[in-house]
C-alpha cells in the first residue's frame, strides 16, 4: 500500500520560508583552493642537495615521475672518486593549493628491492645511464644500463623482473648483454620512447658519440629484442648530431633532450632540445643561458607529473656553488608543444 504525506498549503509556506531564512543566515565560505594546478620553479636551478656528494653525482634516471620519485643514479661516492655505481634516492614534490607555494626534499635511499637490483649490476668497472621501464609487452620491468666490457669499453647491458610490489623482492634476471646494439666502441645512455617501439642512444661508432635511433617491433617483447644478433638497422639522428659530441638523449613524448659540447653553447657540454614534428626530429636548439653555463650540463631527463603545468628537468652539472665535482639538479620547463 503507498502512503501519501499530505501537507497544508500553510505548513509548506513556513517550510519555505525558514529554509529561506536560514540560508540567507549562513555565509558562503571562500574556497581555500586559490591555486589548483602546480608549476615547477623556471626561475632558478634547484640541487638536490641531499642527494649530492663531494664526487660526481649524475646520469640519473626518472623516466617516470610522481609526487615521489625514486631513481637511480650514477656516482663515484662509493670508491671515493674512483669508480661509477648506480646509487638510490627519492626526490618529493609538494604544491599548497591555498598559496602557491613549492617545496621539495630528497634523500639516499636503502629499499631492499633497489639495492639487490643495484648489486646485481654494479661491478668493478664503471655503470652509467640506468632507465628503468615497464613493458606492456610481456609484463616485466626492466633495467637498462651501460657497464663496462672485458676491453673498457661501454656496452648496453639489462637486467628483467617481475614488478615489485610489497615488501617481497622479485626474482631479478641478468645483467644480458645487448647484443642487437653493442659495438666494439662505446655504447652509452639508452631510453625509449612513450610507445617503447623506438630507442635511441648514443655511439661513438663514428669516432665522435652521435645520436642513434632504432625501431623495435610492437610484438616483440623486449628481450627478445635485446638478444637479437647485432644489426645496422639503427641510424643516426643528423637532424640533432653535429661533428662534436652529442650524447645523454633523452625522449619524452616528441620532445628529445640531450648533451652537447658543439660551437655557439653557453661553454662546455650544454643541454639542447628537438622535437618531432613532420615524421622527422627538428633541428637542435641550446636551452639557453637560464639553463645552460659556461660548465657542463649533462644527462638530462625530463617529464610531467600529475595536475602541474610545465614540465620537470633534471640534469646533472659540475657548475660552481655545489658539493663538488658533478651535482644534480633540477627546474621547471615550459613544454614546447602547448
Amino acid at each position: 500500500m503507498k502512503r501519501y504525506l499530505k501537507i497544508s498549503t500553510g505548513l509548506l509556506l513556513s517550510i519555505v520560508l525558514m529554509i529561506g531564512s536560514g540560508l540567507l543566515s549562513c555565509k558562503k565560505e571562500e574556497n581555500p583552493i586559490k591555486f589548483p594546478f602546480g608549476t615547477f620553479p623556471d626561475t632558478a636551478t634547484f640541487a638536490l642537495q641531499d642527494l649530492n656528494s663531494e664526487y660526481d653525482d649524475y646520469n640519473l634516471d626518472i623516466h617516470q615521475i610522481y609526487d615521489n620519485v625514486f631513481l637511480f643514479f650514477s656516482s663515484n661516492r662509493n670508491s671515493m672518486g674512483d669508480e661509477f655505481d648506480l646509487v638510490q634516492g627519492m626526490v618529493s614534490f609538494v604544491w599548497d593549493q591555498t598559496t602557491g607555494a613549492f617545496g621539495f626534499g630528497c634523500e639516499v635511499t636503502s629499499d631492499p628491492f633497489l639495492t639487490e637490483l643495484a648489486s646485481r649490476v654494479n661491478s668493478p668497472g664503471n655503470e652509467f645511464g640506468p632507465y628503468r621501464f615497464f613493458s606492456t609487452v610481456d609484463g616485466y620491468e626492466y633495467l637498462l644500463l651501460s657497464s663496462q666490457n672485458e676491453d673498457g669499453d661501454l656496452d648496453f647491458y639489462y637486467c628483467k623482473n617481475q614488478p615489485s610490489q610489497g615488501a617481497a623482492i622479485p626474482a631479478i634476471s641478468g645483467p644480458y648483454p645487448v647484443s642487437l646494439l653493442n659495438t666494439v666502441h662505446d655504447d652509452a645512455y639508452i631510453s625509449f620512447d612513450n610507445n617503447q617501439d623506438t630507442a635511441v642512444f648514443s655511439t661513438n661508432v663514428g669516432g665522435n658519440f652521435d645520436i642513434f635511433i632504432a625501431a623495435r617491433p610492437a610484438e616483440t617483447d623486449p628481450e627478445t629484442w635485446f638478444s637479437g644478433l647485432y644489426s645496422e638497422s639503427s641510424v643516426p639522428v643528423d637532424s640533432v648530431n653535429s661533428s662534436s659530441e652529442d650524447k645523454c638523449p633523452f625522449i619524452f613524448g616528441d620532445i628529445m633532450v640531450f648533451a652537447s659540447d658543439r660551437p655557439g653553447g653557453m661553454g662546455g657540454f650544454d643541454l639542447y632540445m628537438s622535437l618531432f614534428r613532420n615524421g622527422k626530429w627538428s633541428t637542435a636548439e641550446n636551452l639557453g643561458p637560464d639553463i645552460n653555463t659556461q660548465y657542463d650540463e649533462y644527462r638530462p631527463v625530463t617529464g610531467t607529473v600529475t595536475n602541474y603545468t610545465n614540465l620537470l628537468l633534471m640534469f646533472s652539472s659540475n657548475r660552481p656553488g655545489g658539493q663538488g665535482g658533478y651535482d644534480l639538479y633540477f627546474r621547471g620547463m615550459d613544454d614546447p608543444l602547448k
